[in-house]
């Protein structure tokens, strides 16, 4: 960074006034919790981390220090769990996404032991993808994407909790307009930004839980 966009020291010590602030209000929200998810600790807790994050980073772009202590950041988090205590039923919803790194190699996938690639052609990704998912259980495209000539992007799944089972075909013309984080038992989140923090801690998996 170029001295002229370099952070004044003032603007440094303004940040880590900041961080004793919210560091003092998150402290008082805990110690006056009324229970396991009491709203006013979950935003202090946020505000300390948004308030951490702002310090680190103009700390490192004035001094080129970091802290040594890392605060989730708050979109990292669920908000306070407003789901039933003991759940009858769960929902399991998963998003995984996928780069076509291999057009070529889709297309010429041969599930039925037919011409693929001739079955595709003039069809386009677009009719070989539909091919791949309706054939294949998407755990098995997950763990042979490669094969199929997709690259892995992130994923996430969110177990969520509800009082009963939904009547069948209730929800099907809108799958995902109901997901409500605050119904969220726990998520599992694999992404490319994890894969530093995964190599030092031992986990090759890139796997993130919350609130299991």
């Amino acid at each position: 960074m170029s001295d002229a966009a370099q952070p004044t020291a003032a603007e440094v010590r303004a940040a880590a006034d900041a961080v004793k602030t919210a560091l003092d209000r998150h402290l008082q929200a805990v110690e006056r919790r009324t229970g396991d998810d009491d709203a006013a600790v979950y935003d202090a807790f946020n505000a300390l981390a948004a308030a951490a994050e702002v310090y680190d980073e103009l700390l490192y772009d004035r001094y080129d220090e970091v802290t040594p202590f890392e605060i989730p950041a708050a979109e990292d988090s669920l908000p306070p769990y407003a789901g039933p205590e003991e759940p009858h039923a769960v929902s399991v919803l998963i998003r995984r996404d996928y780069a076509v790194a291999e057009a070529q190699r889709l297309a010429e996938l041969d599930p039925d032991g037919q011409d693929g690639e001739a079955a595709a052609a003039g069809a386009g990704v677009h009719a070989a993808l539909g091919v791949v998912f309706g054939e294949y259980e998407a755990d098995e495209i997950a763990s042979r994407h490669a094969e199929f000539g997709l690259e892995e992007g992130d994923s996430t799944l969110w177990v969520s909790a509800a009082d009963e089972l939904p009547e069948p075909g209730e929800w099907l013309a809108a799958p995902f307009d109901e997901a409500d984080p605050a119904l969220v038992v726990c998520r599992f989140d694999a992404s490319a930004v994890f894969d530093e923090d995964d190599d030092l801690d031992g986990d090759p998996d890139g796997v993130v839980p919350q609130r299991s």
